[in-house]
């Protein structure tokens, strides 16, 4: 058990780093894994194939984001019970997470394979690309076990304060998909099919090899599955359903404010899009602060070290604060270039230029969400982060970006996402100032440390 970290003790801003930067660069590994997927496709098949895979992710993106919620949950309360010292209760519940993560991964990939090609109707999906895209989809809705397992691996190991060995797993999950998918696609003859195989084959292998792995040092105390009990399965409901509709609003959201987007025509379109691929990549430090953030306050709360539990905040706020302004000044000074590597239509990249200049400062604001939201999901506070997602999206962003672009026409976008960023960081405060988060009990069950 050497890789596990205890945060209820040492020093604060010391343990913050050196805990994050792992889970920042396997963010990193993440966002590079679908890049290379798609620059496979569409190099390889074709630009139909790419727009099948781009509207198969749409549907699996919507899953991930349930999947993620319910790991936010697990996190939540394996690190409140590793604070605790409770290797009895942290057993427990690991069992209670495996049963009930595998029944719903098995029952979520027999529906949506079922389902997969009215979905697919649903979303408008073009007669070309609709053999493309329910092949792509039903192959990795049979693969849906190895999605959960694969990111749940890596999210009890973060809970028990190990950052550092999720990212083998990640990284063995990256390259197995780099070599198979030109195999799979091009050697084997499998086209669409060989980067849905490719996908499954590199996530199942990464989860085998993480459970293996774990196993075999020893990292986790896994024991043979066995029925939970109802106190177990009430808890991990409690905060895992309003944690998995947490970005099942974050999801609508961002495809709500697209509909802005789309109303001022291709070129805004393309360019937004591109200033969103770069928008991904500014955002990882402060997501892989927040994921940190909520594993050692969940340890201190679980411990009920109050005191370091505000550190831990401030210090994820300082450390955002830095982080943010950095990469928003190279942002700011490198829109065009940034804009440039994606498209090269010069309109497309004047609004994807103007739009990151306009927003880049706002960022930080953006950040403080992560920081703050994280510490109060430590403690269990999952339906309030979620009426907080509901605030930011559908009550700022979303008719902020409506109402202003409607006056400033596209200028007006990144305008009014930049002070929904703002307004949305002030609730954010306020509810983690003088809000009742630290009286919630994410566990009925209190057990002798």
């Amino acid at each position: 058990m050497a890789a596990q970290h205890d945060f209820t003790t040492g020093p604060l801003a010391r343990q913050l780093y050196s805990f994050a930067w792992p889970i920042l660069l396997a963010n990193l590994l993440q966002v590079s894994y679908q890049l290379i997927d798609s620059l496979w496709v569409g190099n390889l098949i074709g630009a139909d194939a790419l727009g099948a895979v781009s509207l198969s992710s749409t549907v699996l993106f919507t899953v991930l984001s349930f999947v993620i919620g319910l790991n936010n949950a697990a996190l939540t309360i394996l690190s409140q019970q590793k604070g605790r010292g409770s290797e009895a209760g942290l057993k427990r519940y690991l069992n209670a997470f495996v049963v009930l993560m595998s029944a719903m991964a098995i029952g979520l990939g027999l529906v949506g394979f079922a389902a997969a090609t009215p979905v697919l109707r649903l979303l408008g999906t073009p007669d070309v690309m609709m053999p493309l895209a329910v092949s792509y989809l039903k192959i990795n809705f049979i693969g849906m076990l190895f999605l959960f397992g694969y990111n749940f691996i890596t999210t009890v190991l973060r809970s028990v304060g190990d950052s550092k060995t999720p990212l083998y797993f990640v990284t063995a999950a990256v390259v197995l998909n780099t070599v198979l998918d030109p195999l799979f696609i091009s050697g084997f003859g499998l086209g669409i099919q060989g980067a849905a195989y490719a996908t499954i084959v590199s996530q199942g292998g990464a989860f085998a090899f993480g459970f293996l792995y774990i196993r075999r040092k020893k990292l986790v105390p896994f024991t043979k599955p066995s029925i939970p009990n109802a106190r177990e399965v009430k808890d991990i409901l409690k905060l895992g359903i309003p944690a998995g509709l947490q970005m099942s609003v974050i999801s609508a959201g961002i495809m709500a404010i697209m509909s802005v987007v789309a109303s001022f025509g291709p070129a805004v379109v393309a360019g937004y899009g591109a200033a969103q691929r770069l928008d991904s990549l500014i955002m990882l430090p402060a997501q892989a602060l927040g994921t940190a953030v909520n594993s050692m306050a969940g340890q201190n709360i679980g411990a009920g070290n109050w005191d370091r539990v505000a550190r831990i905040t401030k210090y994820g706020f300082l450390f955002n604060l830095v982080a943010m302004l950095i990469l928003a000044a190279v942002l700011f000074l490198f829109a065009e270039f940034g804009i440039g590597l994606f498209i090269d239509e010069p309109e497309a990249v004047a609004f994807g230029a103007d739009y990151l200049k306009m927003i880049a400062f706002f960022y930080p604001f953006l950040g403080i969400n992560f920081i703050l939201n994280g510490t109060v999901r430590a403690a269990g506070a999952m339906f309030q982060v979620l009426v907080l997602n509901i605030i930011s999206f559908w009550v700022l962003r979303y008719p902020l970006t409506w109402l202003l672009a409607g006056w400033y026409g596209e200028k007006g976008i990144a305008l009014g996402m930049g002070i929904s960023f703002a307004i949305s960081s002030i609730a954010a405060f306020l509810y983690y100032r003088y809000g009742g988060w630290r009286q919630i009990k994410a566990i009925s069950e209190e057990e002798p440390t």
